[in-house]
């Protein structure tokens, strides 16, 4: 019985066998670039501040994430280790990396959302993980663990082949599923933050995150009007997916969804009139 994800059956036999032909996470990936038009996300945004509410992008594009997840619940699984079989997350978490001035690096947090989160419960928890983390002085948990695995000479090694014994068997114990960043729904990088264009990043073999999206600096697309061909400004994505969650389709349709969330943020502002469930 794994602490953080239970079992998916009767699925369709092709998504059973899958991961036995893939067993690998990085064999499996697919990568797609998403552009987002950003003029609705400016125009929300700066009607939000001018309200004395700053929304960042960063929020919206989680928020239509889990409101997307909401509705689609696939996204939210991953597959096991040794077993090959197929797993629906216990609840919704993100990965991501907060930049600490003054250092060369930052550290990773993990963000827990509920399906029932609006953009502005988004918003509030993002801004408190950042403040709480940004301090170089202020360890969190995943920090003092790793300084532990690090304080003894050749200890590292043979922890870490221990944890990837025991991830791939799904014997982590569940502290140590929540302070690590491989153990997430998504993985999400900001890259634009630091003026850098989007990449693929790759989603790791160790750990249960199926899905990781950078997002990189703004570019112009070229768009077909009635006046002709014009340049709209776009906030590129590139998304990384594990094939053996769900098909091509549902991942398309699914993404479709998000970018209409992204054209209409107010319909982040209420909470969602139906959750799917994924068991």
């Amino acid at each position: 019985m794994r602490p953080d994800g239970i079992r998916v059956k009767n699925q369709d036999p092709m998504y059973e066998l899958i991961p036995f032909f893939l067993p690998r996470r990085y064999d499996a990936q697919n990568m797609i670039t998403i552009d987002i038009p950003i003029a609705p996300m400016h125009d929300y945004i700066n009607a939000k501040r001018k309200e004395g509410l700053r929304i960042s992008h960063l929020a919206l594009i989680l928020a239509a994430y889990v409101r997307t997840t909401a509705e689609y619940p696939h996204l939210n699984r991953f597959i096991g280790g040794s077993n090959h079989r197929i797993y629906a997350h216990k609840d919704f978490s993100v990965s991501m990396v907060v930049l600490r001035p003054g250092t060369i690096g930052g550290t990773s947090i993990k963000l827990h959302f509920d399906f029932t989160d609006t953009i502005f419960d988004i918003n509030k928890k993002i801004e408190e993980a950042i403040v709480k983390n940004r301090d170089a002085a202020n360890d969190n948990n995943l920090d003092k663990f790793m300084r532990v695995l690090l304080k003894i000479p050749g200890f590292a090694r043979g922890a870490v082949a221990l944890l990837r014994v025991l991830d791939r068997h799904g014997w982590l114990p569940a502290p140590v599923c929540e302070i690590s960043p491989f153990h997430a729904s998504l993985l999400i990088t900001n890259l634009a933050s630091i003026r850098t264009n989007h990449i693929y990043h790759h989603v790791y073999d160790f750990g249960t995150t199926s899905v990781a999206i950078a997002m990189g600096n703004l570019r112009d697309l070229p768009k077909k009007t009635k006046n002709g061909i014009v340049l709209e400004r776009h906030l590129p994505m590139g998304v990384v997916m594990d094939e053996r969650i769900c098909n091509g389709h549902y991942y398309a349709t699914a993404f479709s969804r998000l970018k209409e969330y992204l054209k209409d943020p107010t319909l982040l502002e209420q909470p969602p009139r139906y959750i799917n469930p994924e068991i």
